[in-house]
């Protein structure tokens, strides 16, 4: 994996590991205890209080102590028997560990058995743990739900110097849609590649390529708002934030203009989930009634189904409640002369397609809920730039357009809550999209969110 993801899963590994450790020694116990473990030669043991002392020595250490024999690196590379060898280490010096703190600290360990069964059955477990979690990468892998596709752009030999020091994991998980030969400060070739792959990483790899050359390849990622991983040095930028990482065994300088991976994006992930299921849980009866309502009021399907340009371009299909007639798309080329939004968008104030109930659907926002099916699903977030036509940014001229597609899309954002419908100008829409992608955290998602609230039920800017 990319350093931080590979940070991040080495924490949920620990975790994972830390319950898994104290609830196998709690099994142990128990087996012991409630006598299903028969062994006659031994005495009865205690309750388990008497062996809570335990848990907080073997659920932080266990996995600090694997994290030390180089247990989780490199999963994907690992045979078997090094995984053994690298439980029995670790497990040796947790145990070292429990006598000491039993001597130290005058703590009882009222049965040395239970300690004996959970050596034996730990390391089986997280064995075990370890194939799951193996297996279930692999085939994510194979079908192409991890992993990532990436351009890799600059000095041919360098270029391909990198690649060669690809390690084996970074070789199934990184997958190069093109490559991009770049001698002279012209990044038509690299912008077009970007658009064409929707990728979301540029690796850049130049030796004696001059500094002007590499300097413009930074700012036209800059401007599509993908992330730039330079293979050099430190280059001066004025919107990306540089980080450092490792690739190919090679320093690498990361310029991001989009948040890093980080816990706080995966908590807005999960909650972003977990939260639309509930709503569509709780609103069911709502979407219900709508569908019925749609279906009598006007001839046609109850949803409207269109391609719209998820991250970094990629296509995916949103889903509304049907507000306008069934042939709004055909007459939408006789209105193009009375669209009130400049720039690619269209939009009209008082748009003859929509149906008497689809204004009550869109003044109250309800047409958008069946897009929380679209944030269960991954695609968009409650919280993000909202989500344009694919055909409309087809037609984006300028790179800062762009770049408002390097987060997921939202249903709601500082666009909504500042305006709506009565922004008329495309490029005041794009300046508070990035001004949410620049500053994004999650106390600014749940903000928008608060002043979301007020702005649906009162109907403020819908039209």
């Amino acid at each position: 994996m990319l350093a931080r993801k590979q940070e991040i899963n080495l924490q949920l590994n620990e975790v994972t590991d830390a319950v898994i450790l104290a609830a196998t020694f709690w099994l142990c116990h128990w087996l012991r205890f409630t006598g299903i473990l028969k062994l006659d030669s031994l005495p009865d043991i205690p309750e388990f209080k008497y062996f809570l002392w335990v848990i907080p020595v073997i659920a932080p250490f266990g996995p600090f102590l694997l994290e030390l024999q180089g247990f989780y690196d490199y999963p994907l590379e690992k045979t078997l028997l090094k995984s053994i060898s690298q439980i029995a280490r670790a497990g040796f010096w947790l145990v070292i560990l429990l006598a000491t703190s039993s001597f130290l600290l005058k703590l009882p360990i009222p049965s040395r058995s239970v300690i004996l069964l959970f050596s034996l059955v730990a390391p089986g477990v997280l064995l075990i743990k370890e194939a799951i979690v193996i297996a279930t990468y692999k085939r994510s892998l194979r079908h192409g739900a991890v992993g990532e596709r990436v351009i890799i752009a600059g000095e041919p030999e360098k270029m391909s110097e990198v690649e060669i020091g690809f390690t084996p994991t970074q070789r199934l998980e990184i997958k190069i849609a093109a490559r991009v030969s770049l001698t002279t400060p012209d990044m038509t070739a690299l912008v077009e590649a970007v658009h064409e792959h929707s990728v979301g990483r540029v690796l850049l790899a130049f030796s004696h390529i001059e500094l002007d050359v590499v300097q413009k390849a930074i700012e036209a990622c800059e401007l599509e708002g993908v992330e730039a991983w330079l293979c050099a040095d430190f280059i001066r930028t004025s919107i990306a934030r540089p980080t450092y990482e490792v690739l190919a065994r090679r320093p690498m300088l990361v310029f991001r203009t989009t948040p890093d991976i980080s816990w706080a994006l995966l908590v807005k992930g999960l909650f972003d989930r977990v939260a639309a299921f509930l709503s569509l849980v709780v609103l069911s009866p709502l979407l219900l009634a709508v569908a019925i309502a749609i279906k009598i009021t006007s001839p046609g399907p109850v949803i409207f189904r269109q391609k719209r340009a998820g991250r970094h371009g990629r296509p995916f299909m949103m889903y509304k409640f049907r507000s306008m007639n069934t042939n709004a798309e055909m007459q939408r080329a006789e209105l193009v002369a009375f669209n009130v939004m400049s720039g690619p968008v269209f939009k009209l104030e008082d748009d003859p397609r929509v149906t008497p109930f689809g204004r009550w659907l869109r003044k109250t926002s309800v047409d958008e809920l069946p897009q929380l099916w679209n944030v269960v699903c991954g695609d968009m977030s409650l919280v993000g730039p909202r989500p344009l036509p694919v055909y409309e940014v087809e037609k984006f001229e300028s790179a800062s357009h762009r770049r408002r597609l390097s987060m997921r899309p939202g249903l709601t954002c500082l666009w909504q809550v500042r305006g709506r419908n009565s922004v008329t100008n495309f490029d005041d829409w794009v300046r508070m999209d990035l001004e949410y992608i620049d500053n994004w955290s999650l106390l600014l998602d749940l903000w928008i969110l608060l002043r979301t609230i007020p702005v649906v039920l009162l109907g403020l800017g819908a039209k």
